[in-house]
């Protein structure tokens, strides 16, 4: 059984999944605050790759990416902080990033680099479906790694079971079809919930951009396994030397 599929199996809704990126606010910040989002209640830690273009995510994250690019994190940088990260924690940890910086690297020596640190599962949400299917996947598979693939509101039914089918760890419901890090009506996302709730999936569902504080971290769970908070939490380390005592703070805010 995978780390995600045990936390799934032991508990299934109200799940926590905060994203970081790697090597913001400082390079070395990473493995403290993946070692403080654990102590203090996260339940998944998604570690963002620093990318210059990242497509889907709004201008807190990107602004994170530009200052860990600037602090010097690459990926492998970043495979050389995680080398043996799994004696300190003990959650999922996902990798989510883009398809450029990941090819540059060599996909088969990232997957390779990713299973031997004791990272889960990968999300990059520029991977199409087709070449998932026809090239990246089996390269994923062979080395146990979950992959996470988006759905938004606009997503077909049809299309969310076939991505649904081809997903593992958990399916990633984008609550509307624009960044990270603004804010959402919450009565229309709870209908898409509703929907997706309904479909009986094969995954569990976590939902995410827009979900930023206990209210709405709630309001998702109610009606998917849980949600992904990223920029609230990027936005709370911003100009910090304490990421210890801001991680438990702001997980305090979300879960107490």
């Amino acid at each position: 059984m995978s780390r995600l599929q045990e936390l799934f199996s032991r508990k299934n809704t109200q799940v926590l999944n905060v994203y970081c990126t790697a090597g913001y606010p400082q390079l070395d910040s990473t493995l403290t605050i993946m070692q403080a989002l654990e102590a203090n209640g996260a339940d998944i830690i998604e570690l963002g790759m620093p990318y210059s273009d990242p497509l889907a995510d709004g201008p807190v994250i990107q602004d994170s990416s530009a200052k860990a690019l600037a602090n010097g994190m690459t990926i492998a940088t970043l495979f050389q902080q995680l080398k043996d990260f799994r004696k300190k924690v003990s959650i999922p940890v996902i990798l989510m990033g883009y398809m450029n910086p990941v090819l540059q690297y060599g996909f088969e020596k990232f997957c390779a680099d990713a299973a031997a640190a004791g990272v889960d599962g990968l999300i990059l949400p520029d991977l199409p479906e087709y070449e998932f299917e026809t090239e990246y996947g089996a390269v994923i598979k062979k080395y146990g790694l979950d992959f996470i693939f988006l759905v938004t509101p606009e997503t077909s039914e049809a299309r969310i079971r076939r991505l649904d089918t081809l997903s593992s760890g958990f399916l990633y419901a984008v609550s509307s079809s624009s960044t990270t890090g603004k804010d959402k009506d919450m009565h229309t996302v709870t209908n898409y919930l509703q929907r997706l709730q309904g479909m009986q999936l094969n995954n569990p569902v976590l939902v995410g951009f827009g979900i930023k504080d206990k209210v709405t971290f709630q309001s998702a769970g109610a009606h998917v396994n849980g949600a992904i908070i990223g920029s609230a939490y990027i936005k709370a380390l911003e100009n910090t030397t304490d990421v210890e005592t801001v991680t438990r703070q702001f997980l305090d805010s979300i879960l107490r």
